[in-house]
């Protein structure tokens, strides 16, 4: 007897290697591997804007280094099953959390981390990290920190887009709280 399973529609953008598309039927054991992961998306900055002067971005790097350790935990405890498509020429859990990691956290992180590192190294002690990461420029005088954070937002949409879809899977309403850009609406 063939099982029967729910697709689900995938459309992920990511920002280094594109459009992501087609169907995904999960089962039981991917539907909770999606609640996992869509619990460690929503809990973290990888689906929560981060302003133009609120926060450390070196803190937001970590925070999506962060999961490619909670990802393969995921994957390790579901076993080899989530990464098996259910119904021929369709996504998995372990597929689109693979091509996750690294079609947008990757790109990013090998990219920024080592720059961002270097510049951290050369903080002088009368500055704080919060100063230091501000005036991050580079020869030419370009702000570093404003250019990584326009990567990082849109890494963040691509999270979000992957967030959603697990939201759907797991049969959740969204948890993600949008944002007010105007301090006068959340008052309202």
């Amino acid at each position: 007897m063939k099982m029967s399973f729910k697709e689900f529609t995938v459309s992920l953008k990511l920002p280094y290697i594109g459009e992501v598309s087609g169907k995904w039927a999960p089962d039981e054991s991917e539907q909770k591997a999606a609640w996992e992961m869509y619990v460690e998306l929503v809990t973290r900055i990888s689906v929560v804007s981060l302003g133009p002067d609120e926060g450390l971005v070196s803190e937001a790097l970590a925070s999506l280094h962060s999961l490619f350790d909670i990802t393969r935990s995921i994957l390790r405890s579901y076993g080899p099953n989530v990464a098996r498509p259910k119904i021929e020429h369709t996504y998995s859990f372990g597929y689109l959390a693979v091509v996750v990691l690294n079609g947008a956290l990757r790109p990013l992180l090998a990219k920024w981390h080592p720059l961002l590192t270097d510049w951290e190294s050369k903080k002088p002690d009368d500055k704080s990290a919060v100063e230091w990461e501000r005036a991050w420029k580079d020869k030419q005088g370009k702000d570093l920190n404003l250019a990584l954070r326009q990567e990082l937002s849109q890494v963040q949409s691509a999270l979000v887009q992957y967030a959603n879809l697990l939201a759907e899977v797991a049969d959740i309403p969204s948890l993600i709280i949008e944002q007010v850009e105007d301090a006068g609406e959340r008052e309202r």
